[in-house]
């Protein structure tokens, strides 16, 4: 198997844990705190996914609008009586 460029080595402690390059842990913005889910695909390759941390709900929450929302039976929403939700629900 040949280098793929973007890869790097990585090693495994005498505990048998495996140290992620700083390069990686930087563009993942990977801190101690962090938790990464690893999966094996069908090819036998192992793949890492970082779990949102506390800090990213907070900043996903802090864009959320606040205000009354009243939803009915039929999930529907009055968006004059709730601009900010409405423009909120209606963002790509």
């Amino acid at each position: 198997m040949g280098f793929i460029p973007g890869s790097e080595t990585i090693k495994i402690s005498s505990k048998r844990q495996v140290v992620m390059p700083f390069v990686f842990r930087e563009r993942l913005i990977i801190s101690k705190s962090n938790q990464l889910r690893v999966t094996r695909n069908e090819n036998g390759q192992l793949m890492l996914e970082r779990f949102p941390s506390s800090l990213d709900w907070k900043e996903l929450i802090a864009g959320m609008p606040v205000e009354r929302v009243d939803i009915d039976s039929e999930g529907r929403y009055d968006p004059k009586k709730s601009p900010s939700f409405d423009e909120w629900m209606h963002e790509e």
